[in-house]
């Protein structure tokens, strides 16, 4: 579903080359659920938006569903993240302006295939949205957001959801019932997803943790 060959990300600060990403090696299966951590700075933010198009390797390779993101043009890259990868961020990014519900279906009508009430119905009613959809983003909690946030992001059947910091901005007991959410979607619809996280807590939810280091993957193993 997803891999990394040899994955380098170098940033310029001034006349200085600092390198997020130092020659990642890294994959997921269809159907799992990873997390990476990391300390604040090790690179796994860079990742994220890397293997998701969000920004361009500086070399190496980022294969998504059999795709080298890293030969397309911007204009290919930009189609196949619309059409096969979701993105959840720590803030919501959700349209003041719009309920619930048209935050969702605007990813379907962005996505190009029009308003699909039966996908729509089974994406609400497993993030438990029914009773919340003609609300707008002030009238909601910052879970109540963050559901809505990831009903968008998977609301087109993504290959792959891409979670950065889901929980940042949430309380104990609303970062539980987004992690449980995530954990439901991957076994239940089988949706693959990748989280970032500096939570040690939330990475119970994965069947596997991935730790990162000055721009290194240092090991990867199951989740307790």
């Amino acid at each position: 579903m997803l891999r990394t060959e040899n994955l380098w990300k170098l940033y310029r600060a001034g006349k200085v080359e600092v390198p997020a990403l130092r020659g990642v090696n890294f994959e997921v299966v269809p159907g799992e659920s990873v997390a990476v951590m990391g300390p604040s700075g090790c690179g796994k933010s860079s990742l994220l938006y890397v293997i998701g198009g969000l920004a361009q390797a500086t070399r190496g390779k980022v294969l998504v569903d059999g795709n080298d993101l890293t030969a397309l043009s911007d204009a290919a890259r930009t189609k196949l993240r619309r059409h096969k990868i979701g993105f959840v961020f720590q803030r919501f990014n959700l349209l003041p302006t719009l309920t619930a519900k048209g935050n969702i279906a605007i990813a379907q009508f962005i996505h190009g295939d029009g308003f699909d009430p039966h996908r729509f119905e089974v994406v609400t009613q497993m993030l438990g949205l029914a009773g919340r959809l003609h609300h707008k983003p002030s009238e909601l909690s910052g879970g109540e957001q963050q559901r809505v946030a990831i009903a968008r992001a998977i609301i087109n059947e993504p290959k792959i959801l891409l979670a950065d910091e889901p929980t940042g901005n949430l309380d104990s007991k609303n970062s539980e019932i987004v992690l449980q959410m995530l954990r439901q979607l991957n076994k239940e619809l089988g949706q693959t997803v990748v989280m970032i996280t500096h939570n040690p807590e939330a990475t119970t939810y994965f069947d596997r943790v991935v730790h990162m280091r000055d721009g290194i993957i240092v090991d990867g193993v199951p989740a307790d």
